[in-house]
């Protein structure tokens, strides 16, 4: 189906300065305990893979470049909050995981941003407007398994 551009264009604007405004506010809080928020969606990364993940795996994770996240793993490392093992399936390869301080500082963290979130988010959406826009999202993202396509085509 072929949208409204001017439409389609506010909506995409809409989205972005809602997305920047939040996570301006989000950032401002004092919950990240000397984390930057790189550094806490790779932890967040880790703690929803236990068995660990590749750097190729985590790059498109977090949405980082190579280089950059090559750095910030090894700082993340370095403050002994990740663990670099042998990939058991490929002995060229690594896979990353967190330690038992990652873990920590990953819970502890991601709770009180989890509260920051709930309540900003909450103060503004009531929860069949927070599933409806979860779900938009979801679906302008491709992770519904859907990127392209009209209604019809949609279950």
């Amino acid at each position: 189906m072929k949208g409204d551009t001017r439409l389609a264009n506010e909506a995409w604007e809409a989205l972005f300065r809602a997305q920047a405004t939040m996570a301006r506010d989000l950032l401002s809080q004092d919950v990240w305990d000397g984390l930057v928020e790189s550094e806490y969606g790779v932890l967040y990364a880790l703690s929803n893979a236990p068995q660990g993940l590749r750097m190729s795996e985590l790059a498109s994770d977090v949405l980082l470049s190579q280089a950059g996240l090559s750095r910030l793993v090894g700082r993340l490392e370095a403050k002994g909050l990740i663990e670099r093992q042998s990939d058991p399936e490929d002995g060229r390869a690594s896979v990353l995981r967190l330690s038992a301080a990652g873990l920590h500082k990953q819970r502890r963290v991601g709770a009180a941003h989890g509260r920051q979130v709930s309540d900003r988010v909450s103060a503004c959406l009531n929860p069949d407007e927070m599933t409806m826009l979860r779900d938009l999202c979801r679906r302008l993202s491709g992770a519904d398994g859907e990127q392209s396509g009209d209604d019809n085509e949609r279950k």
